[in-house]
């Protein structure tokens, strides 16, 4: 497949590119495509977009990749019905693979699933259980999974994947995320990736390890999980944090971590998506954390990765409306209410009145 890069277009002739024709959603996945950020942070950070695929998320990879353990591995039969804990990326993801693949597919969530997240899976085919009572110990995702491992045990048509202790989480970022920032970055110095069930983390911490790869491995998680040893508390915005220590976590492989507030998340995408660029709630914690490490630690020479793992349409009703905005962070956590250009809302307001009046 031919691609255009800085410099270097792509050939008109449709004899000289290769146009890409798929059978299987899951075949198609742009995976390098950077943004680089340096207008808009000052600083030498280039976002590695992950979200340009069928699923619409990061967690295609993983989810293809455990999909089809499973079927290597038995544990996948005609008649399967896959169950998984998502806060809506992947059971997005499994919806789809579930769909291609003939499967049936149960996901279990919580309230803090975008609505139009579980639309999403359901126009998959897909069925959407939203689990509304945290435990004492584990949160919501603690209820979830008491929930799923319930069920399994009623019925053995249920295949959980397990995303959370899964290997195959990891070993889809070890194998095809790291050794393409690597590639695209092989002065990397540092890289910067959100903390969930940690799949990402550390398959791509494990990656540059292994390499003997110098760059610095920075975690980025939200302020209320507990993956670190951080106190609980509400957090509204899916994607990133855990109620409790994911399974894969090894600190030993990472050099830092930084914790971001939900207010500084929703005031990163807001920022971004003034530079027309509509990313999600997870990517705009990671964004936030490394322009808050960068600011702290760059002199300008510092070659610095951030990996996106969603784009933004799915949190038009969260974290791009107001209303939802103001009520849980208060009034003005956008600060000026300005649109892109600095151009007060209130004369658009009055200009769009005085076109009405003269209609």
């Amino acid at each position: 497949m031919t691609t255009a890069t800085p410099g270097n277009r792509a050939p008109r002739d449709t004899e000289e590119a290769q146009v890409p024709v798929i059978t299987d959603p899951q075949d198609f996945n742009e995976d390098s495509l950077f943004v680089d950020l340096q207008p808009v942070l000052g600083h030498r950070l280039a976002l590695k977009c992950e979200g340009f695929n069928f699923a619409g998320s990061i967690k295609l990879k993983a989810a293809t990749e455990m999909v089809e353990a499973a079927e290597r591995e038995g544990v996948l039969r005609p008649g399967s019905i896959l169950v998984e804990s998502s806060s809506g990326n992947l059971g997005v993801a499994l919806s789809m693979l579930a769909a291609n693949k003939g499967y049936g597919f149960l996901c279990v969530t919580d309230h803090r699933c975008n609505l139009s997240t579980r639309r999403m899976m359901e126009a998959l085919g897909s069925r959407v259980h939203v689990v509304s009572e945290p435990t004492p110990d584990g949160g919501l995702l603690g209820a979830r999974i008491s929930y799923v491992r319930a069920l399994c045990a009623s019925d053995d048509r249920y295949v959980w994947l397990d995303q959370y202790a899964n290997h195959g989480n990891q070993r889809a970022h070890y194998r095809r995320t790291a050794p393409v920032v690597a590639a695209q970055f092989p002065d990397l110095d540092v890289l910067f990736v959100g903390a969930g069930t940690t799949g990402t983390l550390m398959g791509c911490a494990r990656w540059f390890r292994d390499q003997g790869h110098p760059a610095r491995i920075v975690a980025v998680d939200s302020v209320g999980s507990v993956s670190f040893g951080g106190e609980p508390s509400r957090r509204m915005i899916p994607g990133l944090g855990s109620g409790f220590r994911p399974a894969m976590l090894d600190e030993s492989y990472l050099d830092e971590v930084v914790m971001v507030d939900e207010a500084d998340t929703v005031r990163s995408c807001h920022r971004l998506a003034r530079r027309g660029f509509l990313f999600g709630g997870s990517t705009g914690t990671v964004v936030s954390g490394a322009q808050a490490w960068l600011d702290h630690h760059d002199d300008g020479s510092l070659t610095a990765v951030a990996i996106a793992p969603d784009l933004g349409e799915r949190y038009l009703d969260t974290v791009y409306q107001t209303n939802w905005v103001e009520a849980l962070y208060g009034p003005g956590v956008l600060g000026p209410d300005t649109v892109p250009g600095g151009i007060p809302v209130v004369d658009m307001e009055l200009t769009e009145r005085q076109r009405a009046d003269m209609l």
